[in-house]
């Protein structure tokens, strides 16, 4: 069974005077990653209405253009 997030990220809670958690605490390469997936993320819905090619038509692009 897969590590639930919170476990991965291993967060440190800060709570109020009631319990109730108010904030977290990250280690810097856990927020880090955070950050890129964020990132990444905002550029995957940014280009989601742009067209697509086929695979076999994006190979050989690629290899007119000298990239493989």
């Amino acid at each position: 069974m897969p590590e639930s997030v919170p476990t991965l990220l291993n967060p440190q809670y800060i709570i109020n005077e009631n319990g109730e958690k108010i904030s977290v605490v990250l280690s810097m390469s856990k927020f880090e990653e955070l950050l890129e997936d964020i990132e990444d993320l905002a550029a995957i819905a940014e280009r989601r209405e742009e067209p697509t090619i086929p695979h076999v038509e994006f190979i050989k692009e690629l290899k007119q253009d000298g990239i493989i």
